[in-house]
């Protein structure tokens, strides 16, 4: 019982110190060739994502007349 809650906790305090510093996580992890693509290729494998950014990139002007 008592090793379950220190790794809730554990788990919490390192979520909140992510979440303090997502930026820098952010900019390190997408810093690498690698880790961009996979992120990049995950993100565009979801359906509902990949087509909003393909009619917000290539719908053409919406606002001109």
């Amino acid at each position: 019982m008592v090793r379950k809650v220190v790794s809730i906790f554990m788990l919490g305090l390192a979520g909140y110190f992510v979440f303090e510093n997502r930026y820098r996580v952010m900019n390190m992890l997408l810093g690498n060739r690698f880790l961009r693509r996979v992120a990049v290729g995950s993100i565009m494998g979801m359906p509902g994502i990949r087509s909003r950014m393909m009619n917000s990139l290539f719908s053409g002007p919406s606002e001109f007349q």
